[in-house]
């Protein structure tokens, strides 16, 4: 059980416009953490972890009592072209299982590990295809942000900022992604214990943004090689927030393959199936048309043409998970 109390100043900080409880604080349709007022210039957030809380995106709700979300797409931005066709055939197989879609990839994997390694067409063209699609197909669309003077353009295309794994634990960027207003997805770095994501939730809190999600995607066990803590899923929610599983990054060998990272991907439906039962509140999922040619993180892909049976079974555990 967790309860943390944390007071800000609505004002200026650090040259920064900090949101205040009558801007993006104002409870959604999802409902939010509830803010009690001190004065006009502070207010006082509490987080008392009875119940997991809702965060809207769009007309999508995540946590509390909604079922659970997909959060899927390819690894990188490959082009145009792939990308449209990723993202409609995911409309398409969620539609048809009535899940809540948000359209994920990265326009730049700037932590791929060889120098040579694909990394995506770049923040400009990236965050326009993004955009596109965004309009187009009518989705939510979520991408990593690796450096600040990426967080203003991202905002205005992106309806969720994501803050890379490795990045989790550097303060000012934390804070910088956190102050763009946007609903904030933090990967929880594989050197973290599910105990310390409280340190996160405490500097995305003082900007005044409480639209937080928190995914486990496993942790570093020896050399190139994650291993997933399920009691890391349940230490989070208690702490009253939205909890997403990444069933395909901690599957991941990172480093593994030489100059990129390997994969397993026969244990990706195993443990999306584990952490439904345990209890989660959207499942986050790289796939790929044919993994096998993709251009990062392919060993670690789910086949596209896997992803509608993988939901049904996900559904189903969830809802037995629920029901308890």
């Amino acid at each position: 059980m967790f309860d943390i109390s944390i007071r800000v100043a609505s004002g200026i900080a650090n040259g920064k416009k900090l949101l205040t409880a009558a801007e993006e604080l104002r409870p959604g349709q999802c409902g939010d953490f509830s803010l009690d007022k001190a004065d006009g210039f502070l207010y006082s957030l509490s987080m008392k972890a009875k119940k997991v809380r809702q965060v809207s995106i769009g007309n999508i709700c995540i946590g509390g009592k909604a079922p659970f979300a997909l959060i899927a797409g390819p690894c990188v931005i490959e082009g145009w072209k792939q990308t449209y066709a990723a993202a409609k055939a995911l409309k398409k197989i969620a539609a048809a299982a009535s899940i809540p879609l948000i359209f994920k990839a990265s326009y730049d994997k700037a932590n791929r590990t060889s120098l040579h390694s694909f990394r995506g067409p770049g923040l400009k063209r990236g965050l326009e295809i993004l955009a596109e699609i965004r309009r187009s197909l009518d989705l939510p669309v979520l991408s990593d942000v690796h450096r600040f003077e990426e967080i203003g353009p991202a905002a205005e295309v992106l309806d969720v900022l994501q803050v890379p794994a490795f990045l989790c634990r550097q303060t000012d960027f934390v804070v910088e992604v956190a102050r763009a207003g946007k609903p904030v997805n933090v990967k929880k770095g594989q050197f973290l214990a599910p105990s310390d994501v409280v340190r996160v939730i405490e500097k995305v809190a003082s900007t005044g943004n409480t639209r937080l999600l928190i995914t486990e995607r496993g942790t570093t066990f020896g050399y190139h090689n994650l291993v997933v803590d399920m009691r890391s899923l349940v230490i989070i929610r208690e702490m009253g927030i939205p909890v997403l599983f990444d069933a395909t990054h901690s599957v991941q060998l990172p480093g593994g393959a030489g100059s990129a990272s390997g994969g397993e991907r026969q244990f990706v439906a195993p443990l999306a199936r584990a952490a439904a039962a345990v209890g989660i509140d959207a499942l986050f999922l790289e796939v790929h048309g044919q993994p096998d040619k993709a251009l990062c993180d392919g060993p670690n892909s789910l086949p596209l043409a896997g992803l509608a049976p993988l939901l049904k079974q996900i559904q189903a555990i969830d809802r037995l998970s629920r029901s308890r």
